[in-house]
């Protein structure tokens, strides 16, 4: 193996060299406390930043959640929801995932955006629009209701429009009041290409049967009522 030659220091001309010691220790250089004091915080604040955002992640629950809008009085799916991560203190009373089932098939109590958090007050046990009444779907055109947005609960009167020279319209003496039955919302669907939307309407049994004469000939007109 090698030896390492020491260094030597210059001599006089025609002296003997002279050897230097060699040591392994260097210089040390004294570190500032305000720096390592500084290390030290910043090392513990990174510490407690860690800590916080592992409990962050960890401390979180499943609830339920709106896939796409839902329509005050619309019969929840399942297709209907899907499960979102929340964090556990919040102040929501929102529903469980692991209970999306004690709401599926019950109504809607209000419009559900898409995307709402789903709490216990968004459904209803039974609709009570529908309570003891008949539904009847009228298919309602451009000018056959109001241009005011129809939402579940509105009262509403459903006036017949019999078309001139139909027997309904001859049986009417000119200048009576039109025969017209009261109803209740219970869902509005969406418009189609020409406007026109289906309005379920609830009414008392008693009533349903003409109400649902009136709409398969499409001699109707529904009238919101004002609000006291």
């Amino acid at each position: 193996m090698p030896r390492t030659k020491q260094p030597t220091a210059p001599s006089e001309p025609g002296s003997a060299p002279v050897l230097l010691p060699i040591t392994n220790d260097a210089p040390r250089r004294r570190r500032r406390p305000v720096v390592v004091g500084a290390g030290l915080a910043l090392a513990a604040v990174g510490a407690l930043v860690s800590v916080w955002m592992v409990n962050e992640a960890g401390d979180k629950v499943s609830v339920v959640a709106t896939r796409h809008p839902i329509a005050a009085g619309e019969n929840i799916k399942a297709s209907d929801l899907v499960a979102t991560e929340i964090s556990h203190d919040t102040q929501l009373r929102s529903l469980p995932a692991s209970r999306a089932s004690d709401i599926i098939g019950k109504p809607a109590a209000a419009d559900l955006p898409s995307g709402a958090l789903v709490t216990e007050d968004s459904v209803s046990a039974e609709s009570s629009v529908t309570k003891g009444k008949s539904v009847v779907g009228i298919l309602a055109k451009p000018g056959q209701l109001p241009i005011q947005t129809l939402r579940t609960g509105d009262a509403v009167t459903i006036v017949h429009t019999p078309q001139d020279g139909s027997a309904s319209a001859s049986s009417t003496k000119a200048g009576s009041t039109p025969d017209s039955l009261p109803a209740v919302v219970s869902r509005v669907g969406a418009p189609d290409a020409n406007g026109a939307v289906v309005v379920d309407v609830a009414a008392a049994e008693v009533n349903s049967t003409s109400l649902a004469a009136w709409a398969a000939g499409g001699n109707v007109a529904i009238v919101l009522k004002a609000t006291s």
